[in-house]
């Protein structure tokens, strides 16, 4: 059995949809945000970071793993699936995935920021925000014309992207331009896992989180 303490967020869905895909029983922990709970010491003792996701496995001596990457990879690992079938393969997996990490996260996630979140409109910081995801969905989709998937089979490299692309609209990131992430995303969306990975907690009411976050931003 895992816990895991998770919330609305992109990051989380990641793991809720490997959870699902992989058959994993867990333990839903929902963070409160407003309330900072992902700044108590109970939390910050397993999550260092005081972020979601994390999960603590306690068919492994109660083994607590934050930052979504390292959870997706310790999952696949564990179950033995979603994660390449040779060495080439898996370090196909961990380029793709090191990809959503290092590039589609943080670049959407500062274009969620400026774009719907700040009081004051930033238009230069929107622009470059908003052109560097827009290059980054070209790297994606030229990639996707060679693959069905992301690596080539279906993996973890999908579950972590999917959950950012799925908020492009939200982030003023359109993919009208790139028709292989748009049928790249039909064919993931359809997915029972996904479909219930991404309802695991529901998502967020949009209002709710501009509120939320301008409140935070802003203090």
């Amino acid at each position: 059995m895992l816990d895991f303490y998770t919330a609305a967020t992109p990051n989380g869905y990641k793991v809720s949809i490997a959870l699902e895909e992989m058959g994993f029983e867990y333990q839903l922990k929902l963070m409160n945000f407003s309330k900072k709970d992902q700044h108590s010491p109970e939390f910050t003792k397993i999550s260092p970071n005081g972020k979601i996701p994390t999960i603590v496995d306690h068919n492994n001596d109660g083994f607590a793993l934050a930052e979504s990457g390292a959870i997706l990879i310790y999952l696949a690992e564990k179950c033995g699936k979603f994660y390449g079938h040779d060495d080439k393969s898996r370090y196909q997996v961990l380029q793709w995935l090191m990809f959503q990490m290092s590039g589609i996260g943080p670049m959407m996630g500062q274009a969620n920021v400026f774009y719907r979140y700040m009081e004051e409109e930033i238009p230069a910081a929107i622009a470059r925000y908003h052109n560097e995801v827009h290059r980054l969905f070209g790297v994606m989709d030229k990639q996707l014309e060679k693959t069905e998937f992301i690596a080539g089979e279906y993996s973890i490299a999908d579950m972590a992207t999917y959950p950012w692309i799925f908020i492009n609209e939200w982030s003023g990131t359109p993919v009208d331009d790139f028709p292989q992430v748009q049928r790249w995303m039909e064919t993931i969306a359809a997915r029972p896992a996904v479909k219930t990975g991404m309802n695991t907690p529901p998502q967020a009411d949009p209002s709710k989180i501009i509120k939320s976050a301008r409140k935070i931003i802003t203090r």
